[in-house]
């Protein structure tokens, strides 16, 4: 039952200011990108301008229950240690060919990502790279934007790339087009891979900064090497005296790193603390300083207590972190784990200040340092991933062809028609876990709740613009402009106006808003929409000038130390020449 009844120019204006105002909050990052979009989506529902039969409409939908289905394949190939086979074998050949091995593997990512969710196969195989760039002697900020770059372009090779994909064509289908083959965007995305691959090796060296990571920025860990807890007794004569003005934990070597008294750590508040009877004084020191501690006679009123061997590791928040939306300090990583977060780096800024209130994001990396088995237990409990060195866990490999083939089976089987992509994801899905491939608490971890919400809420967002006639009001609003262009430069137009806004507004949401205004502008052209749609879907994925329009350039934002230019400074380029290229293609291969 609608709220509000409004005209129909009434309703369209409304729906367009709507969209706007979600393009506005989906740039000033206050809210996530789902919350604005389940926000819009609610306030078409109130204005009236969504019916509701619409939006239930939406829920038939075939393309997020197609990607829900594939992140779960995507689970039971990583849980196999199926993905292992990438890491192995750049490890292997790293050693003995390390050049060659960066641009095998380079083309091994877009292979993968061609068939699997690109999302994972960076995050397995940034640690990697890490250690590829040492093997190199460079630094790893020379890699990392390649890795993402390569995972993409991969994504545009077929239908189930990328979500993005499957999600244009759940759109153009319910637009009335035709469904994409599973292999139809095959050929332009060659174009994308070849291009992406001469561009990088060309223009990469060149253009990426040589720039450390942060984990080397803020520690030297070739000094820091244990932790000293040491306890104030009742005859200390450090007793009343303020921690920070004590010189024995100033010495060169030595970092006062906590004060814990009683279970509570003052660490946050340590200017103006004054050291009373049992105070635990937590310490950083390298071994020599260590052994001179424990020796020095100023030190015969503290009692040592522990000396534990630590390490300092940096690592990255991935989507399926249990981190995610929670303030550091509710997490008590030192009372649970013994570990405790030194700085963390978001997007060009590293933050050692502050830490108990940073709610934690996907991207995010964190300094850590404790004992190697604290921290493997804290990355392994909250699913993290240690950027230095690729993880070890226990594989289900024994199932790793099961898996391998229920992936193969959904694409073989949907490249000769045999049925729908759903149908056959679902399949692989029952497959997978019937065969013990991955458990069902696992494999529903996979699923990227936040994004299928963003989806729903946006598909809700484009029947609203549709049945209240704005997207029509857009294209006649555009036609005129375009009317008198050759078909190549309208494609053109599609395809950098999609880019440009995929580089600040989430891909889902642009892939959503621009197919229907692509078909509705063919059709008041008189053009074959498909063309059209194409860009869309290639454009939509295309995002790498700026570290937030995909979510494997936020990924690698981190662990490779770069700054928002960085991405400026080496995407713009290739997404202008990506645009005339692919613009001039897609005529050849589907004509207008």
């Amino acid at each position: 039952m609608d709220f509000l009844q409004i005209s129909d120019t009434g309703g369209a204006v409304m729906a367009l200011c709507i969209v706007l105002v979600m393009f506005v909050f989906f740039l000033r990052e206050v809210f996530p990108t789902e919350v604005v979009a389940i926000a819009g989506a609610a306030l078409m529902l109130i204005a009236g301008i969504l019916p509701y039969d619409a939006a239930l409409a939406v829920l038939s939908n075939p393309a997020p229950w197609t990607i829900a289905s594939m992140f779960i394949i995507m689970g039971a190939l990583v849980r196999t240690g199926a993905l292992d086979v990438l890491t192995r074998l750049a490890e292997r050949y790293g050693r003995t060919h390390p050049r060659m091995a960066v641009t095998g593997v380079i083309a091994m990512v877009m292979a993968g990502s061609a068939v699997m969710n690109n999302t994972p196969v960076v995050v397995v195989m940034i640690p990697v790279f890490v250690q590829l760039s040492q093997t190199l002697g460079t630094e790893a900020s020379k890699l990392l934007i390649p890795l993402s770059y390569a995972a993409i372009m991969g994504g545009s090779l077929t239908l189930i790339g990328t979500s993005t994909n499957l999600l244009v064509d759940g759109v153009a289908r319910a637009e009335g087009l035709a469904p994409f083959g599973i292999l139809e965007i095959l050929p332009i995305g060659l174009v994308v891979c070849v291009w992406g691959l001469i561009y990088m090796g060309i223009f990469a060296p060149r253009l990426l900064p040589d720039r450390d990571s942060m984990a080397n920025m803020l520690s030297d860990r070739s000094k820091m090497k244990f932790f000293t807890e040491a306890v104030i007794p009742p005859d200390s004569n450090l007793i009343g005296r303020e921690v920070t003005g004590v010189q024995l934990f100033k010495r060169e070597g030595v970092r006062l790193i906590d004060v814990v008294r009683g279970d509570e750590s003052l660490r946050r508040r340590l200017q103006g603390v004054t050291l009373e009877v049992g105070d635990r004084v937590v310490l950083r020191t390298q071994m020599t300083e260590l052994l001179s501690l424990q020796r020095d006679k100023s030190l015969k009123r503290v009692d040592q207590v522990s000396a534990v061997e630590t390490t300092t590791v940096e690592v990255l928040i991935t989507p399926g972190c249990r981190l995610v939306g929670r303030a550091l300090g509710e997490l008590r990583l030192r009372r649970r784990y013994g570990v405790y977060v030194l700085a963390a780096h978001r997007r060009n800024q590293n933050i050692g200040r502050q830490l108990d209130e940073l709610v934690v994001r996907v991207g995010d990396t964190l300094l850590l340092e404790g004992s190697p088995a604290d921290i493997q237990r804290l990355a392994a409990d909250m699913d993290m991933v240690d950027v230095s060195q690729p993880s070890a866990r226990a594989f289900r490999r024994g199932h790793a062809p099961i898996a391998i083939g229920a992936l193969a089976g959904i694409v073989v089987l949907a490249a000769l028609n045999v049925a729908p992509i759903l149908l056959l994801a679902v399949v692989a899905v029952a497959v997978v876990l019937v065969t013990g491939c991955i458990d069902a608490e696992e494999a529903f971890s996979f699923v990227e709740g936040r994004l299928l919400a963003l989806i729903f809420a946006m598909l809700a967002v484009g029947a609203g613009l549709q049945q209240t006639g704005a997207i029509e009001l857009v294209v006649n609003a555009l036609v005129p402009g375009l009317d008198q262009l050759p078909p190549s430069l309208v494609v053109f137009a599609v395809f950098l106006l999609t880019t440009t806004l995929t580089e600040i507004v989430s891909n889902n949401a642009v892939a959503v808003i621009m197919t229907p205004l692509a078909i509705g502008i063919a059709t008041a052209l008189g053009l074959d929409p498909r063309p059209l749609v194409v860009a869309v879907m290639i454009a939509a994925s295309c995002a790498f000038a700026t570290p937030i329009g995909y979510q494997t350039n936020t990924l690698v934002y981190g662990p490779g130390g770069y700054r928002f230019t960085d991405f400026l400074r080496i995407g713009i380029p290739l997404n202008l020449t990506l645009s005339v290229l692919v613009s001039a293609v897609i005529p050849l291969i589907w004509p207008l």
